[in-house]
């Protein structure tokens, strides 16, 4: 699957978004080591800390699916700048593939990859 592929997925989700506290709707899509993709969108609520972030929706659907190896997330949101996953986020993707590549998308289409080790160096860990 190319960036773009799993870029679109990403955008396809955000669709899905139940965002009307923050007017932002986010999607993402996680594609595992053997090539199946979970996709995911942010779910808001009015109790704030009781929502989720896209990418921990994909991940949990890919958890709970028993895939736990994954190679790359793409994250799509429609604002002006790059949709990177919030610290919350990171730390649980780092909980299952500390080197996994991050496509970061905005509005337009246009994105940045970065390993998910220099969007967090130091993470959390028993």
């Amino acid at each position: 699957m190319t960036d773009r592929e799993l870029l679109t997925l990403a955008q396809q989700a955000s669709v899905q978004a139940y965002a009307p506290y923050s007017g932002f709707p986010v999607g993402a899509a996680l594609e595992c080591e053997d090539g199946t993709v979970y996709t995911g969108c942010n779910v808001e609520n009015a109790a704030y800390g009781d929502c989720i972030c896209a990418e921990r929706t994909a991940v949990v659907k890919a958890v709970s699916e028993g895939h736990r190896d994954f190679r790359r997330i793409a994250v799509y949101g429609s604002g002006k700048n790059y949709c990177m996953p919030c610290g919350a986020c990171r730390q649980v993707l780092a909980e299952f593939a500390p080197e996994i590549e991050v496509l970061a998308a905005k509005a337009g289409g246009t994105y940045v990859s970065y390993p998910l080790s220099r969007l967090l160096p130091h993470t959390f860990h028993f």
